[in-house]
């Protein structure tokens, strides 16, 4: 019996307004303005927004780590391919409703990010014979959530590891224009 992975999913609390103005007063000052002893900055609200919702994306994606890989899957109690993966979780969310497919949510007029820019949130795409084949959503520090292959699960995995760094083939911010 596993204790990890409950039967049941559990739905994540919407952003509570507490969190936002904790995240706001976070985004919006920096150790120099500490030190300085300087009222923070009014935080601009797009920008806290988003990191609300980059935020609510990482922890929902991260908890689901552990579910079965399942062709065609879009459930926690299903299992999850990878864009069955990417789609449950944006919806689940923010009530997003994204293309099924990887090479579908690779061609979204969503802003293209280079690897260098990258931030929580942005879907990462991996491709084999030139097409799109995969998606993940990365979530920091080089790393990202995806639901691998038959007979794995979701699970979290470096950017910088030499099977990803081969496939890699861009990043798009759907998180950008929300």
């Amino acid at each position: 019996m596993s204790t990890h992975y409950p039967a049941r999913t559990v739905r994540m609390p919407a952003p509570g307004r507490y969190r936002t103005i904790f995240l706001a007063a976070c985004l919006s000052t920096t150790p120099a303005a500490w030190a300085a002893d300087e009222a923070p900055a009014a935080p601009d609200p797009a920008n806290v927004s988003q990191a609300v919702q980059a935020n609510d994306v990482l922890i929902r994606a991260i908890s689901l780590v552990g579910t079965p890989y399942v062709w065609g899957g879009n459930t926690p109690e299903s299992g999850f391919d990878c864009s069955g993966l990417v789609n449950y979780v944006f919806r689940d969310m923010l009530n997003l409703r994204l293309p099924r497919t990887s090479r579908e949510l690779s061609a979204l007029s969503a802003p293209a990010v280079d690897s260098s820019g990258l931030a929580t949130g942005d879907l990462v795409f991996f491709a084999s014979g030139g097409q799109v084949s995969h998606v993940g959503i990365y979530v920091g520090d080089g790393r990202f959530v995806h639901a691998p292959r038959t007979g794995g699960v979701v699970r979290l995995e470096r950017l910088d590891g030499r099977y990803w760094q081969q496939r890699y083939a861009g990043a798009r911010r759907v998180l950008a224009g929300l």
